[in-house]
Parts: structure tokens; C-alpha cells; sequence
């Protein structure tokens, strides 16, 4: 019985690794290309970036999570990551233009900003994550 519960140890750990490497992607890619340098940011303690990074993460995870779930192959779920990072990065544009300066008040330490950013990115992840399940 244990034997057969440890069966899918194999399958677990690919996606695991596949998933962990596409946030360390998504990660190096957001960063790059977001106007304010978010890690240096977290090290100086304000807040915005955190919360907006880490929201931001939460967005691009809830779809690579559904694409484990509902994908055909390592390479397709692979794909769906980055379909979900494209939109990711959409969606950071997105709110650039609906807040002026948006990386220089999270550079400020202004948490609506950040907070913005993160939520849109989490609804965004939400929406794509529910579109990937059809």
C-alpha cells in the first residue's frame, strides 16, 4: 500500500522542479523588466515591494499550479507557465498606465501603489488559472 502511494513521487518531483523553475524565471524575467529594482528595495525594508512582488508571485503561481493540474505533458504545463508569465508582465504594464510613477512610489514607499499592482496581479492569475481548467 505504501509502495503504491510512493508511485507518484516521481511525477510529484518533476513538477515540482518544473514549477520552482519556472517562478525562479518568472522571477529573473518580472524583475528585469519592472522599471524599480524590487530585491534591493525588500533589502531596505519598504514595503511596497514586497507586497507587490509577492502578490505578483502569487498571481503567476495560481496559474502554474492549474496548468500541473490540467496539462497533458511536462512540456505543456511548461508552455501554460509561460503564457502565464507573458500575462504577468501584461498585467504590470497594464497598471503602469493606470497609476503615473508607478515604480517610483513603490520606490517611495507608497503602499496603494503596490498594493494595486499585487491585486491585479493575483486577479489576473485567478482569471488565468479558471481559463486554463476549460
Amino acid at each position: 500500500m505504501i509502495l503504491e502511494s510512493l508511485g507518484g513521487v516521481p511525477a510529484f518531483l518533476i513538477y515540482f522542479v518544473v514549477a520552482s523553475s519556472l517562478i525562479v524565471a518568472y522571477l529573473f524575467v518580472y524583475t528585469w523588466m519592472t522599471a524599480h529594482n524590487e530585491f534591493e528595495l525588500i533589502r531596505k525594508n519598504v514595503p511596497g515591494a514586497a507586497v507587490s512582488l509577492g502578490l505578483s508571485v502569487l498571481g503567476f503561481a495560481l496559474p502554474v499550479t492549474s496548468a500541473i493540474g490540467h496539462s497533458a505533458s511536462v512540456l505543456d504545463c511548461t508552455l501554460w507557465g509561460v503564457i502565464a508569465l507573458i500575462v504577468q508582465i501584461i498585467v504590470y504594464y497594464l497598471v503602469r498606465l493606470t497609476v503615473p510613477q508607478l515604480s517610483q512610489r513603490i520606490e517611495q514607499g507608497e503602499l496603494a501603489p503596490a498594493i494595486w499592482l499585487g491585486l491585479m496581479s493575483v486577479t489576473a492569475g485567478l482569471v488565468s488559472a479558471a481559463s486554463m481548467a476549460t
